[in-house]
Parts: structure tokens; C-alpha cells; sequence
């Protein structure tokens, strides 16, 4: 069985979410019998070598001069080219915003289904199988596939990367595809991000998030430091993002950013279910609420019901002192 992985890469460098469908792509690979294959649309294929020491017997480079930056039609073009070049029998993508983007794309073109934002893949009984969550995060549905090649997107931070083979290098062929630079309906003229020393929030492993309990933009102090003495990256509701005390790209939710660190500490956030669809996923939830029948401690390993204008300086000590 052959196993399509799109690799995505953000100024040169293989984004982890990629790593991580790599690794998830071996152990597949192990179940079911086959190689896995990493197919990388752009400008140039620099590095992509690297991947062998990821898992990746074979990387197909999609070079097209229009591919400096991201185009949603021509890399759909490449990579459904990519599957039927391989015969893949799995397609895998990042669920990263370009990935929720890019998969349907290439599922249309390729006529078949797409599981989407998946938290776990099954191949025990010799044919694969996805597990993801339905109903805002209260469920999870279990899928198979009728038609070939199966696609799907996986969550960032639940898959683990495989273990690197340092010095295996992957081999590296340039994919034959069709496409018309003129053709786009839409064209991406230009990307901008916040800058920072902080992983975005898909990829961090550590998130402190605040809500409406903070009372005000200018108390998201009390995060800030706590993020800062914990290295984590700050998240926030969608009521505070609402409100305009936070930027968009910090909001944590089901119309936000899809997250599952190793630790999320949820601050005066009460828990709509719009918010938990958002980090529910999560290894270990800390909540800190006055309000002990807030929602957001059904889902907390650990809860903390007090003020948190009193709480979080402390705790933010007390972890300084630590270090």
C-alpha cells in the first residue's frame, strides 16, 4: 500500500504538523504493508531530503514558478497528480488552516470522501479507519472509506512524529503535473503574521488562555505573565476576541483555532461548548473560575474555584520561584 503525506513548510522549514502526518504515515505504513511518499509544492525543493530521517522513502517536488506562494487550485492540481503517480492508497494532511484548505480540494478533484480534523487512524483490521470528533467535540464518529485513495487531515499535537533516523535521506524526483498559472479565480498576493519568540497556538505545547472573567483588556497582564514565566503561548475566548481585546489569531475555539497542547490552563473562561470544541483534546486542562458550576470543570483534570485576580499572581510566583 502506497501512502501519500503533503508536506507544508513555512518560510524553508518543514512545519511539525507535517512531521507529525509523516510519522503517523510509517506506522500505518507498518500495519498495512507499503512506503510512504511526501509530495512538497513549491518554488524550490531545498531540504526536502530531510524527510528520509522523518519516515519518507520517497519525496515527489512540485516546482512551479507560481508556487512562491501558496495557491489553493494549483497544489490541489500537484498532489491529486502526486496520487495517481503512486497509487496511493492514503492521502494524509496537516489539519493546519492551509491543510483544511488544500485536502477538500484535492478530494474533489480526486472524486472521493474526506475525514476531517481527525484525533486518531485506525488499521487493526487491515483497512484504515478515522476516529474524529462530531457535535462541537461532545462525540466522535468512527469512518471508513468505500473508494480509494482514503483522505484525511490529521490534528495538530495529537499524532507524535516518528523517531528520527539521523542520516537517512530521502529520495528526491520532480512531479510531472498540468497546470495553468493564469488559470486562479484567487491569487495570494502576500501573507503577514505576528512575530515572536512563541510557537503559533496549533503548534505550542504549552497555551495559557483567558476569557470575560478578566474583565478587561488591560488585566491580560495576569496571562501574559503566567504564559511567560510557564514558556507557554497565549490563547483567549471568543468573547474576549469578540470584544476586541485580542487578536483574531489568538482565539482558541470552534470558530477559532483547533488546539491540543500537553497543558492548557483555561483563566476566568467559563466554558461555552463553542470553546471547549477548541481544546477539549487537550492532555491536561487546568481551570481557574469563581464560579464552581462553570462548564469548563466537566472537562478540567484539574479546577481551581477562586478569584483569579488573587489566584493567577500567585501560582505565576510560585512557578518563577521554581525556575
Amino acid at each position: 500500500m502506497s501512502i501519500l503525506v503533503y508536506i507544508e513548510q513555512r518560510d524553508g522549514h518543514v512545519r511539525p504538523v507535517a512531521r507529525e502526518a509523516v510519522g503517523e504515515a510509517t506506522r500505518l505504513a507498518a500495519a498495512l504493508g507499503g512506503t510512504v511518499t511526501a509530495v512538497h509544492c513549491g518554488a524550490s525543493d531545498e531540504g526536502l531530503a530531510s524527510l528520509g530521517e522523518a519516515g519518507a522513502a520517497n519525496v515527489l517536488s512540485a516546482k512551479h514558478e507560481a508556487f512562491t506562494r501558496y495557491d489553493g487550485a494549483g497544489y490541489a492540481v500537484a498532489v491529486a497528480a502526486a496520487a495517481r503517480e503512486t497509487g496511493a492508497k492514503v492521502v494524509l494532511f496537516g489539519a493546519s488552516s492551509l491543510g483544511k484548505d488544500l485536502a477538500p480540494r484535492v478530494a474533489a478533484l480526486l472524486g472521493v470522501g474526506l475525514a476531517a480534523d481527525c484525533t486518531a487512524l485506525d488499521a487493526s483490521s487491515g483497512k484504515l479507519k478515522a476516529r474524529r470528533p462530531i457535535m462541537a467535540g461532545k462525540a466522535f464518529e468512527m469512518l471508513a472509506f468505500p473508494m480509494t485513495p482514503a483522505i484525511a487531515t490529521l490534528r495538530p499535537k495529537v499524532f507524535a512524529p516518528a523517531t528520527p533516523v539521523p542520516g537517512r535521506a530521502a529520495q528526491v524526483s520532480s512531479l510531472a503535473f498540468d497546470w495553468d498559472a493564469n488559470a486562479p479565480r484567487a491569487i495570494v498576493t502576500g501573507t503577514s503574521g505576528v512575530t515572536g519568540d512563541k510557537p503559533d497556538l496549533t503548534e505550542s505545547e504549552i497555551i495559557v488562555s483567558g476569557g470575560r472573567g478578566l474583565k478587561g483588556p488591560e488585566n491580560f497582564t495576569l496571562v501574559e505573565q503566567l504564559a511567560d514565566a510557564l514558556g507557554a503561548t497565549v490563547g483567549a475566548s471568543r468573547a474576549v476576541v469578540d470584544a476586541g481585546w485580542r487578536p483574531h489569531g489568538d482565539q482558541v475555539g470552534q470558530t477559532g483555532k483547533t488546539v491540543s497542547p500537553k497543558l492548557y490552563v483555561a483563566v476566568g473562561i467559563s466554558g461555552a461548548i463553542q470553546h471547549l470544541a477548541g481544546m477539549s483534546s487537550s492532555r491536561c486542562i487546568v481551570a481557574i473560575n469563581k464560579d464552581a458550576d462553570a462548564p469548563i470543570f466537566k472537562v478540567a483534570d484539574y479546577g481551581l474555584v477562586g478569584d483569579l485576580f488573587e489566584v493567577v499572581p500567585a501560582l505565576t510566583e510560585a512557578i518563577r520561584k521554581l525556575h
